[in-house]
């Protein structure tokens, strides 16, 4: 019988041995490389935490104990020794487990978490109610993948000295973000020394010196010897015990600091260090490649993303004070090559969204081109000053928002369908959308030309391309594709996705229908849209219907005081769940059949 059978069986995870632990941590491994092998998923982050979870389990008492991850892609393990074995296969697949933490799928998960930086406040805020309401319990965050880092993290770390009892924030220190992590903070703490002694000497004090005189001399010198060790004395300031660093994959020591760490109740900081990839040689040896996997273990096949770095080679010929800018997602947005040929033009801030706007704002004002490439969901993190320092200033920043529209098995912390809404209420600001990579590369230039900002949006995953020869250079026009404005049905597609679904339309239909790429969102081609009024326009979008590109149809005729037949075809008023994308379009409604009922 396995380990993970026995655990199963009813056997305590408390009761098991020190052997039968490691075993299990060995099993939880396998199962999760064979998952993640069948439905894709993050594997190195959670490969690098298995140990360090166990340990966290076998010593507090979880659901009762808070454990909070950050970010929620470490948590596979968390979910197996959590009663989710038997749906674990189902993982990131539609009605099943979600790939990360989520209080609506176990009491286990006490917070949702899917965007980093969110640990520390949420802790501190369980255990402001904890202490409020007289109740009793450890709050544990796990912080790993460099998000110890993330402005929000440091805000709440930082925003009083007193921190309270019972309250353990555990640094998972990779060396890591997603890509390499270059943080000079990080830098900083990463140098102290492995200490295992640390609270064994601390408690040899208590416990033998206590209050009297000699203990207190001989406590001073200890304060006085650790102001000498910066991280130690940085984080008393921030009233934190720091403890470490320790090896995150030694089970028998982490299950010792962590036990004296529940006795002492202090509030601490510890420090472990772990290996992302842990137990899968290529996931070790490139674990930025092997953060995110498709199945079999694939990397993705991303359409736009994969061009990326050859239309910036291009462009910085023509363009030299171009800067590429991303927070901890070289390879995902597809700079890994261009940052590898032109390191001068590319900066990675790390984990923190807010500084690259503004840090592109700031090289916008001062001469160079900065284009700050993020995913759809992770730009919601530097809204206020997207509005506050790029648009209010009207500055030449460009956005390349990667993973616009449903992403797919990330699930609801990660879809792309908020952007168009949050961005076409801005002044200033121009929202375009290409159908290809030829388009994209053409808008590029037509951004880099502006003197004012730029948003482009495309999706990620394989785009069916059949209009590659199409591309008009007037980026202010929609674009028809298939038949023409006299049509009895004027469909006005957003994105390569919403082409291919009217394609299909097209050859299911013999209504007389035209196709047009409705690539400019602000401002809107008002001479087209006046040529169709009266006809019977459908928009269709991969972005919440309230706020998006058919609202502003719906508000352009309704400005003009005119009658117009609209019917908007976008994401339902609800966040969108695991599932493939073309789940997640059918349950939207984003369907050929379901377009061709709203036909005449």
């Amino acid at each position: 019988m396995s380990v993970l059978e026995k655990l199963y069986g009813g056997t305590p995870l408390k009761q098991l041995n020190i052997n039968e632990l490691n075993c299990l941590c060995e099993e939880i491994r396998e199962k999760i490389i064979t998952v993640a092998c069948q439905n894709g998923g993050h594997l190195s982050s959670n490969l690098g935490s298995v140990e360090l979870t166990v340990a966290i389990h076998y010593v507090f008492d979880i659901p009762m104990d808070k454990l909070i991850f950050d970010v929620g892609h470490q948590s596979y393990t968390h979910k197996i020794l959590t009663d989710r074995l038997s749906g674990f296969d189902n993982i990131r697949k539609s009605n099943g487990l979600s790939g990360f933490p989520d209080p609506m799928e176990s009491k286990a998960d006490a917070f949702l978490v899917g965007h980093a930086g969110t640990s520390i406040s949420a802790g501190l805020g369980y255990c402001y109610s904890r202490d409020s309401l007289n109740e009793d319990y450890f709050v544990i965050d796990v912080v790993g993948d460099a998000s110890f880092f993330n402005g929000e993290n440091l805000e709440a770390i930082t925003s009083s000295k007193k921190k309270p009892n019972k309250f353990l924030v555990i640094f998972n220190d990779n060396g890591m973000s997603i890509s390499k992590n270059n943080n000079g903070l990080y830098k900083l703490v990463s140098k102290v020394t492995i200490r295992k002694s640390y609270t064994r000497f601390n408690s040899f004090l208590q416990r033998t010196i206590g209050k009297i005189f000699i203990g207190k001399f001989l406590k001073s010198i200890k304060r006085s010897l650790k102001r000498g060790l910066s991280v130690n004395s940085f984080m008393d300031s921030l009233g934190l015990k720091y403890v470490g660093k320790f090896d995150g994959h030694d089970l028998k020591t982490l299950i010792k600091i962590l036990t004296d760490i529940k006795n002492f109740e202090e509030p601490t900081l510890l420090h472990v260090q772990t290996k992302k990839g842990k137990g899968h040689e290529d996931a070790e040896n490139d674990s930025s490649r092997f953060h995110g996997v498709s199945k079999n273990l694939e990397i993705s096949d991303n359409y736009f993303s994969s061009g990326i770095s050859a239309i910036l080679e291009k462009q910085i010929e023509k363009t030299p004070e171009i800067v590429a800018i991303t927070a901890g997602m070289k390879d995902g947005v597809g700079l890994t090559s261009f940052a590898e040929n032109h390191p001068n033009s590319f900066v990675d801030v790390g984990i923190q969204e807010e500084h690259a706007v503004t840090l592109s704002a700031g090289m916008a004002i001062s001469g160079t081109k900065p284009i700050v490439f993020i995913y759809s969901t992770f730009l919601q993190r530097g809204y206020d000053q997207i509005v506050h320092d790029v648009c209010m200033q009207n500055l030449p920043v460009v956005f390349m928002i990667d993973r616009a529209g449903l992403v797919g098995a990330d699930g609801k912390t990660h879809q792309g369908v908020f952007d168009l809404s949050y961005l076409t209420h801005l002044p200033n600001v121009t929202v375009l959308a290409p159908k290809n990579l030829a388009e994209l590369e053409k808008m590029l230039s037509f951004a880099l030309s502006k003197n004012s900002p730029v948003a482009i949006r495309y999706p990620n995953g394989k785009i069916c391309d059949n209009y590659s020869d199409f591309t008009s250079d007037n980026f202010e026009e929609f674009e028809v594709l298939h038949g023409d404005l006299n049509a009895d049905n004027v469909l006005l597609a957003v994105g390569p996705r919403a082409i291919e679904i009217c394609d299909k339309i097209k050859s299911k239909t013999k209504k007389s229908i035209a196709i047009v790429n409705a690539r400019t969102i602000k401002p809107l081609d008002s001479k087209t849209l006046d040529k169709i009024l009266g006809k019977n326009i459908i928009t269709i979008e991969e972005n919440s219907k309230i706020g998006g590109f058919g609202s502003c149809v719906l508000g352009y005729y309704s400005n003009k005081g005119v009658l117009a037949n609209v019917s908007v075809v976008g994401v339902n008023d609800e966040f969108v769940h695991v599932g493939t994308i073309e789940e997640q379009l059918a349950k939207n409604g984003i369907t050929p059949d379901e377009i061709i009922k709203l036909l005449r």
